[in-house]
């Protein structure tokens, strides 16, 4: 019986395998579309920056000068905003009537929007569209008559006529941001749960409600910055005891030849700080990304 050979184990001076050749990195070329492009996105970044500065640097200026610099700086004019303007006073108006709007424009969004969605109707195309209009078309071409009524309700200069008129594009600007979040969820959730025994209301609260947070977020948040920013609507019907800031900061370019130009300047700085953190907010709490992946898992 012959014995099978072994093979010789690999001595320490055997070659070692070569190693795979790196692909080479491929050049991106550079097209004249994506040089324009790019050159046009930094040149609006940077006019922005520079633009931004001025203002916070002039709400500091001590006296201004014919120079690129001041010469001299100072926070008398915050202080002499928040004296003039009562910029306290207002921060709590814009503050209660944006959020008093995200809570009543989510509370009726979302069964609307769960209809929307759910349901099908005759005319329902029509309903899609009626919820569209204050979103397209001027905003100053429904102000005038929404503001007429707000006077005959003697609501005017009352932060309830301020909550009103805002409602007026922010309900369906809610429901149009729903849509699709619900349109995401498998309504199988939902059927096995009725088949369990859940109520319409527990599939609301148990079911649907945790699946539509990332939509609730969005939606709210989006809102909330829209608020804030509205100035037709609120300058129409606004008055002395309820001001937001924007109004405000109207007012006071408007009185830009009684008042100083830093006090102005630093009323708008006080504006974009607020519009700022609710950004800040905004995309620390509603990541794009992340409401895909989620919604894909759920799916």
């Amino acid at each position: 019986m012959s014995s099978a050979t072994l093979p010789a184990p690999p001595s320490r001076t055997d070659p070692a395998p070569p190693r795979p050749r790196s692909t080479p990195r491929t050049r991106r070329r550079i097209t004249l579309t994506g040089a324009l492009t790019w050159a046009g996105l930094w040149t609006f970044i940077g006019g922005l920056v520079a633009a931004v500065f001025v203002v916070v640097l002039a709400s500091f200026s001590l006296q201004l000068s014919s120079g690129w610099f001041p010469t001299g700086l100072t926070s008398r004019w915050y202080q002499a905003a928040w004296a003039d303007f009562g910029l306290g006073n207002l921060l709590v108006v814009t503050l209660l009537v944006a959020v008093t709007v995200v809570l009543v424009s989510l509370l009726v969004a979302v069964p609307t929007a769960y209809a929307l969605s759910r349901l099908q109707f005759p005319g329902k195309r029509l309903v899609l569209l009626l919820f569209l209009l204050p979103l397209v078309i001027p905003t100053m071409s429904y102000a005038v008559p929404l503001a007429t009524l707000v006077y005959l309700l003697w609501l005017n200069d009352t932060v309830a006529g301020l909550i009103l008129v805002n409602l007026v594009p922010c309900l369906p600007f809610a429901v149009l941001v729903l849509i699709p979040f619900v349109d995401q969820i498998d309504p199988r959730v939902e059927d096995a749960a009725r088949v369990l025994g859940a109520s319409t209301g527990q599939v609301f609260r148990r079911v649907l409600g945790p699946l539509m947070i990332p939509g609730l977020l969005a939606a709210g948040v989006l809102t909330l910055v829209r608020v804030v920013g509205q100035f037709e609507l609120t300058f129409l019907v606004a008055g002395p005891n309820s001001q937001t800031l924007v109004v405000a900061l109207y007012g006071s370019a408007v009185q830009a030849g009684q008042l100083a130009s830093q006090q102005v300047d630093a009323v708008a700085v006080v504006y974009m700080l607020t519009t700022l953190i609710l950004l800040v907010i905004s995309l620390r709490f509603v990541d794009p990304t992340s409401v895909a992946v989620r919604n894909r898992r759920g799916a």
